[in-house]
């Protein structure tokens, strides 16, 4: 059995904890958010790199056998000082591009994510090794997270930018949009309402959890024979809202595992 990290801004990284806990529901968990910081997207690159290496180190130092950074904008700047920086095991989470590239019919694919994200040179890299015929339609999502952390996903404000944040995707006729940031998933219903049912949208939370799976088997981690481990929800702002937000936001039965609570004290 092993003891897992999640690290997000906010509560966006819950989207990928709800598919771990569906994959592997065996494992501890430690789910950290910097609310009290959300949202990263719109900080400095060098303030983001700094505050998620200092984080990842903080859940390293509590045992965490691997960590997944389940934020778009702290993978896009800082993974790569923090693989340096630790021996834990790190996974990242970056927009699924390449998947929404293969299954457009029309070759227009929207790309719905922080403008942190949008700008990071990992995500541009990333974006260069795709073909040429296939346009894409880049678009930040800004107050979009704010409104999430706030709980409002399924209200009609979020409703309301929403629809002006995916217009430029929908006149220019996308038929895939991808989800670039972990809090989106969340806005699914209100999408598609929006988009219609006919649209593609990419969720890379299964691939990122299969991903960690993989890892940890090569760990050879044995199992001590729980069929569900225990969740400690640590926040940096109210850790008794982000348990009640997780148990709104996720569709696992939290009460099969043992929860606790915690507030982040001082990191350097």
């Amino acid at each position: 059995m092993a003891l897992i990290g999640v690290f997000d801004s906010g509560v966006g990284g819950l989207s990928i904890l709800d598919e771990a806990l569906r994959q592997l529901p065996q494992n501890d968990y430690i789910y950290l958010a910097d609310s009290a910081n959300a949202p990263y997207g719109e900080k400095s690159s060098e303030w983001i790199a700094k505050r998620s290496l200092a984080l990842c180190n903080y859940l390293a130092s509590k045992g965490c056998d691997a960590i997944v950074v389940a934020c778009n904008t702290a993978t896009a700047e800082a993974i790569k000082q923090i693989r340096e920086s630790t021996s834990v095991l790190i996974i990242g989470v970056e927009p699924g591009i390449k998947p929404a590239a293969m299954q457009s019919q029309n070759n227009i694919v929207g790309i719905l994510a922080t403008e942190a994200t949008l700008k990071s040179d990992k995500f541009n890299a990333l974006i260069n090794t795709l073909p040429n015929d296939c346009q894409f339609i880049k678009q930040a999502g800004p107050g979009l997270v704010p409104l999430i952390e706030s709980g409002k996903a399924d209200s009609e404000e979020t409703l309301e930018l929403l629809a002006k944040h995916l217009e430029p995707i929908q006149v220019a006729g996308a038929d895939t949009l991808v989800l670039g940031c972990t809090h989106y998933p969340f806005l699914r219903k209100a999408i598609r309402k929006l988009l219609g049912e006919s649209i593609i949208i990419i969720d890379t939370s299964d691939a990122v959890v299969r991903q960690l799976k993989r890892q940890l088997e090569s760990l050879n981690i044995k199992s001590d024979g729980k069929e569900h481990g225990s969740m400690l929800f640590i926040s940096s702002k109210d850790e008794a809202i982000l348990m009640s937000m997780a148990q709104d936001l996720m569709s696992a039965d939290l009460t099969l595992h043992s929860i606790e609570a915690n507030i982040l004290g001082e990191v350097r």
